[in-house]
């Protein structure tokens, strides 16, 4: 009885592989030594697969929601049903997302909440923490709370004239501001080189189209970063350049061939590689077929061209061996489109830990206390794969090895365990900073790119008392506005399309003295609303943005018509150039349009914004335009 009883001990093995061991080496086991042998190997592996794992804690309910009304209640503080998941389970790390950040504080609570969490764990090793913190249009921090950057092709504007200077200086500043917070991976900088004017998904995020230029720049900004002790992301490989599909939406495919892909897209990778050392690459959802034009079976019985995520041939013959990239892979998130509209997740995760990657980024949602399960579901499942020889053993064992080794590399353990008061104390003084503040505001300056200059229509002339702008929604209105008197005596209206009357628009334009017109191009994508979970939102915005696009020139004609002096701006990704401003006389861009609102003592809101400040400084001749196009305009 008592050597049955010994042996089923390991039943338990979750909490118990510590025992097992001791019993081992007290002897009196031989009848059940293999079976305990194996235990403790399972033990291992599971170790190893949970380390392979991030997931996100966006949202959490304390019951589960009703059918068809997704729980959307933000976690800013741990709850303890997710604290146990991952002590529970040795999880490898966490990404958060805009709804877990509201305050310096809070964030570094929260994270610090996570970490003690990881270190409790049978394995007792830290959590990665990530976040997507590119600068521009992918921020996950209040404006107002961390320093937002104009992003990557503002960067690129500047490179002519400045060279690496803002990729080094922007890269250090985010490294500062997200280790500052707790996070300790930055999926940042983006190296897609964009070549698709139709890219829905990078466009902007890019530094340009120039394959060496968003090489030099993106090594820039990894070396910031990882100067800071923060994990650099290169993503999103083999390249999301020339889509016209969004990977969060849909299945992508790039038709490049061999000589382009390795020019091209590979370029900022393997310069990256060889003049660096990179932390991490992530993975595309995206089809390669001179890459790797072998099928899976998807979940609905049909045949797709493997994409990158799950592609060995990509990941490991390639990414590994060939360009000798020594870091660590890690997914997309497993929740966009490009994978979980094809692929059941758990068929997905081994596919992708059998192409090589070391981490799966978002392979399951945990959002209520009924999903809780799903972690540990999900390793059996993994496990299960290695036992039935579809996983090698050897290689989880020795992904799982490089991962621990690299958070001992970054001294993660050291920082989890410092004091809460020391790291609150080192996000209060760090995060928007004068310093970083001043370089947010430099950049901008610097950006601001004149693409056209007719009938010296810039600046605008003294004349001008009366200016009437033409803005995407109400905030652009009231920020430009403002800067524009700060610097100025101007009598300023102001016309949003989001509230659009043409007869006011009309009258507006007639009683001015010179026009300024302004539209962000494409609309919004999920990325920039951080992820799967507020497509609806995106969705929501078609009607608003199609409606806007037609107007722009309609009323561009109108004012030149009545012999009004127009400058159109191009506040995002600027091939919106050709579309709509062809009759305007001068045409400015910005890359970006950041702004937030604070009151002042007297109660009064006011625009923050390093964009409308350059930009309304420029209007009036007061900045010198110094930024060039990082991508082509036809005869620009």
């Amino acid at each position: 009885m008592t050597r049955s009883l010994l042996c089923t001990i390991p039943v338990n093995w979750r909490r118990a592989s510590l025992k097992v061991t001791a019993l081992l080496m007290m002897g009196g086991l031989s009848a059940c030594s293999h079976k305990a042998s194996t235990v403790q190997v399972d033990s291992e592996l599971r170790q190893a697969v949970a380390q392979k794992i991030m997931i996100d804690i966006r949202y959490f309910c304390e019951s589960a929601p009703a059918p068809e009304e997704p729980c959307e209640q933000g976690v800013t503080q741990l709850p303890e049903e997710l604290a146990k998941v991952v002590s529970d389970t040795g999880l490898g790390g966490i990404i958060l997302f805009a709804e877990n950040i509201q305050s310096k504080s809070q964030i570094v609570r929260l994270n610090h909440e996570l970490q003690q969490a990881g270190l409790s764990s049978n394995a007792g090793h830290p959590l990665f923490i990530s976040v997507d913190q590119e600068g521009g249009r992918v921020v996950r921090t209040p404006p107002e709370m961390a320093t937002t950057l104009s992003g990557n092709m503002a960067i690129g504007a500047t490179y002519a004239r400045h060279g690496t200077e803002f990729a080094t200086q922007t890269g250090i500043l985010l490294g500062k501001e997200v280790k500052a917070m707790g996070f300790n991976i930055n999926h940042a900088p983006d190296v897609d080189v964009n070549v698709n004017p139709d890219n829905p998904v990078i466009n902007v995020r890019a530094f340009g189209e120039d394959a060496n230029t968003v090489a030099k720049l993106g090594l820039a900004q990894m070396n910031g970063l990882q100067s800071e002790g923060v994990l650099a992301t290169l993503k999103h490989f083999p390249g999301h350049g020339d889509t016209s599909v969004d990977s969060h939406t849909g299945l992508p495919r790039v038709e490049h061939d061999r000589d382009t892909i390795e020019q091209v897209d590979l370029k900022p990778f393997a310069h990256a590689i060889e003049q660096g050392s990179p932390a991490m690459v992530m993975t595309a959802h995206i089809q390669y077929p001179q890459l790797d034009d072998s099928t899976l079976t998807t979940k609905d019985g049909s045949e797709v061209i493997r994409p990158a995520t799950l592609s060995r041939a990509i990941l490991t013959d390639l990414l590994r061996e060939k360009m000798g990239f020594k870091g660590l892979i890690a997914t997309d998130a497993m929740d966009m489109a490009g994978i979980s509209h094809f692929f059941e997740p758990t068929q997905a995760v081994i596919e992708t830990f059998k192409a090589g990657a070391d981490l799966a980024l978002m392979p399951v949602k945990i959002r209520h206390p009924g999903e809780l399960h799903k972690v540990e579901t999900l390793i059996d499942a993994v496990v299960n794969a290695v036992h039935r020889g579809e996983l090698d053993r050897q290689e989880v064992l020795a992904s799982a090895k490089r991962i621990v080794q690299t958070k001992q590399q970054y001294q993660l353990a050291e920082q989890a365990r410092q004091p809460l008061s020391v790291k609150v104390a080192q996000a209060e003084a760090v995060l928007a900073s004068a310093k970083h503040r001043q370089t947010e505001q430099a950049l901008a300056d610097a950006a601001i790119t004149q693409v056209r200059n007719q009938n010296n229509a810039l600046p605008l002339p003294d004349s001008a008392h009366q200016i009437h702008l033409i803005m995407p929604d109400k905030a652009k209105c009231v920020a430009l506005s403002q800067h524009l008197q700060t610097y100025s005596n101007n009598a300023v209206t102001c016309t949003s399309l989001r509230s659009y009357n043409a007869t006011d628009a009309i009258r507006a334009i007639r009683l001015a003295d010179s026009v300024v017109m302004a539209n962000i191009s494409p609309r919004q994508s999920a990325v920039e609303r951080g992820g799967m979970d507020n497509l609806t939102q995106t969705r929501l915005q078609a009607l608003n943005y199609n409606d806007q696009q037609k107007i722009l020139p309609e009323l561009i004609q109108i004012a030149k018509d009545k012999g009004k002096p127009v400058t159109f701006i191009s506040l995002r990704a600027p091939y919106d150039i050709e579309r709509i401003a062809d009759q305007a006389d001068a045409v400015l861009a910005s890359f970006a349009y950041n702004v937030y609102f604070k009151q002042d003592q007297q109660g009064r809101l006011l625009a923050m914004s390093p964009i409308f400040d350059a930009l309304a400084r420029t209007l009036l001749g007061q900045l010198e335009p110094q930024g060039q196009l990082p991508v082509t305009l036809g005869n620009h």
